[in-house]
């Protein structure tokens, strides 16, 4: 049987325990599919360069970028995109607001605000220097985009209880300006709930690999 790979791109502050792709390490390897999800730094250059490495080790059949990570993962070329919650509105706040790092004790704050999880995660340190990069990082990743005139199919789905939506940290005006109207909006959150996970990312994981007819889209596949 050949092995299709998936490389999923997490969101800020996740990481190799993240739990969307556990959910999907354990729900599609049985049909022949690994999910490859890997820490990357929080600095946009110095995690594109390593997202780069493992595309050219890994040679991914899918990339599915989640939340902040669209930014990395639309940059990849040549391969199908799934994207859960882009947030192409984030590198805007990060870029344009970086010089608030200056305040005397902000860049404490922020870091104690948004401190991850414990286990393998996205170190988060919120300096001038790894947030004002994030205006390149939007700018790579766009012209991937069908309306640069990039040629890779994209498909998103965004939460229609998202809360990043309301300050245009997600957009879904924004996704459909570059990429067209390839998404769904699901009756749920920004951070995709398990019922949306097996109802519809996998059976759309395994539609754009080729392998549809293989799950169902109801969870009763679930482990």
């Amino acid at each position: 049987m050949h092995q299709s790979t998936i490389l999923y791109i997490h969101g800020m502050g996740g990481g190799g325990d993240s739990r969307i792709p556990s959910i999907l390490s354990g729900a599609l390897s049985a049909r022949g599919v690994r999910t490859v999800v890997r820490t990357y730094s929080f600095h946009p250059e110095e995690g594109a360069a390593q997202i780069a490495s493992w595309v050219e080790e890994l040679q991914p059949d899918l990339v599915v970028g989640e939340s902040l990570g669209a930014n990395q993962a639309a940059c990849i070329r040549g391969v199908p995109h799934i994207f859960v919650s882009p947030s192409f509105g984030a590198p805007l706040y990060f870029g344009n607001l970086a010089f608030l790092s200056f305040i005397p004790g902000m860049t404490r704050l922020l870091d104690r605000i948004y401190r991850p999880k414990e286990g393998d995660r996205q170190v988060l340190h919120f300096t001038y220097a790894n947030m004002h990069p994030y205006l390149s990082l939007r700018k790579k990743a766009l012209v991937n985009a069908p309306r640069c005139g990039g040629r890779d199919t994209f498909f998103a789905f965004f939460g229609r209880h998202d809360h990043y939506r309301k300050w245009g940290v997600v957009s879904v005006r924004t996704y459909r300006k570059y990429f067209g109207d390839t998404y769904e909006i699901y009756d749920g959150t920004h951070f995709m709930e398990e019922e949306f996970i097996y109802s519809l990312l996998i059976p759309k994981i395994l539609e754009t690999l080729g392998l549809a007819g293989t799950a169902t889209a109801s969870g009763q596949d679930k482990p």
